[in-house]
């Protein structure tokens, strides 16, 4: 009876022709995956430049007036502030800036990848039911397992870090980029019609408009998926505050990893508050220029 307990394996999967394919790959294609790599690390070497160009008073000042101007509250501005000076107080200000330069690196491929996939599938039935369960797996594959194809095909550092970071958080803005603009109100989209609107004129203002809040949502979950992604990518060689986590946990330093995540944690907080700041305001830009629409119908 042990047949009944014992499930039957039926296929003997050869998982070292896969490993082999892709090393074939990666060794035939060499040439093209150096120039991604090159591209990457220069993207990524481009922000880090640009972030150490700025004094750290000056990007302190930056958080506050940004906190300010967004959330309209001084007292969050000033707190983020403090927040990210916290940070550099530990000693920890050169790798939050690593970290900060690979994860505007990702996030910025993530949205130019993102963002047009998501109003294609929008306008497009066919193209969602293909692309709807390519994210499915992308969304329920362990992260873990995004980082061995990196590994093999660009080896250690910071290109495959970004492009394990991208593949990981680029799902919730092509879904929500989508989401929004099949939320569009159909009487606002109507309105826009009988004025005359092209269907370029009509997606570039009034759906994309209108499906701001939503988009914007989107960009604020592929960040904190990003930042998510910051001690994971650590194992493939990618510098920052993730790396000495890892090393923490290396170690069992339970004090030096309290420190680097709680900077992580930091990092994200502001970065979180920042963009759901955004987030409010299109929501408030999309309510006026629905209300602005509707006259002009009343009006015609």
């Amino acid at each position: 009876m042990e047949w009944l307990f014992n499930f039957p394996e039926l296929f003997d999967l050869d998982t070292t022709a896969i490993d082999n394919a892709v090393r074939s790959f990666a060794v035939s294609a060499e040439a093209v995956l150096d120039m991604i790599k090159g591209g990457l690390n220069g993207q990524v070497n481009f922000v880090s430049m640009f972030l150490s160009y700025i004094p750290w008073p000056i990007f302190l000042l930056l958080i506050v007036f940004l906190g300010w101007r967004i959330r309209k509250s001084l007292k969050s501005g000033i707190l983020y502030g403090t927040l990210v000076f916290l940070v550099g107080a530990v000693g920890l200000w050169e790798l939050m800036r690593t970290t900060l330069a690979v994860v505007l690196a990702s996030v910025a491929i993530a949205l130019v990848i993102g963002i047009p996939i998501g109003i294609l599938i929008s306008n497009s039935e066919t193209a969602n039911k293909i692309v709807r369960p390519i994210l499915d797996t992308m969304q329920t594959m362990p992260v873990f397992v995004y980082l061995i194809p990196a590994l093999l095909l660009f080896g250690t550092g910071n290109a495959s870090g970004v492009i394990a970071t991208v593949i990981y958080a680029v799902v919730p803005v092509i879904r929500l980029t989508s989401l929004g603009i099949r939320q569009v109100d159909k009487e606002v989209i109507e309105a826009a019609k009988s004025f005359g609107s092209t269907r370029w004129q009509l997606l570039q203002k009034v759906q994309v408009p209108q499906a701001m809040p939503t988009i914007m949502t989107g960009v604020n979950q592929t960040l904190m998926m990003a930042m998510a992604m910051v001690v994971t990518t650590s194992m493939i060689g990618v510098r920052g505050l993730g790396m000495e986590v890892l090393n923490a946990v290396n170690r069992i330093e339970i004090g030096r990893g309290l420190v680097a995540g709680s900077a992580v944690v930091i990092l994200a907080i502001v970065l979180d508050r920042l963009t759901q700041g955004g987030v409010t305001s299109d929501k408030n830009k999309s309510a006026e220029k629905v209300e602005n629409i509707n006259e002009g119908g009343q009006g015609q």
